[in-house]
């Protein structure tokens, strides 16, 4: 198993009109996981049923989607945390602030040791 990757040119970030071209590489996503994908995994892992582990996945859905709208921080152990931010405009001073200067908000995802070990070791393949 690797990551595929392929090469794009860019210019340089914040130089007006990008400077000078360079190549970096993006990863090429090799299709997708869905949750059907996942709880045929899970079964062979675990001594749960199809169905007990999609209403637990769709249950912890539910929870995070419900903590996060209320500002927790969502922490899984190894599998990482999940956090809410903000972006908002600026005001003058302090007193000038007012929500209608949030444009939205958006969740963070920073992944736990072993999903970040699990990356760092990594192989990577040139796409075709």
């Amino acid at each position: 198993m690797s990551i595929k990757y392929s090469l794009i040119e860019r210019g340089k970030p914040g130089v007006a009109g990008g400077g000078e071209k360079r190549w970096y590489a993006v990863v090429k996503n090799d299709g997708e996981a869905t949750i059907d994908d996942l709880v045929g995994e899970i079964e062979k892992f675990s001594s749960l049923s199809e169905s007990d582990i999609r209403g637990v996945i769709i249950a912890l859905e539910n929870v995070i989607q419900k903590q996060l709208a209320n500002g927790k921080i969502i922490r899984l152990d190894k599998l990482g945390s999940f956090y809410p931010s903000l972006s908002s405009g600026s005001a003058e001073t302090e007193e000038k602030f007012n929500v209608s200067l949030i444009k939205g908000a958006k969740v963070n995802y920073r992944p736990g040791k072993r999903i970040s070990d699990a990356l760092s070791t990594a192989v990577f393949t040139k796409a075709k």
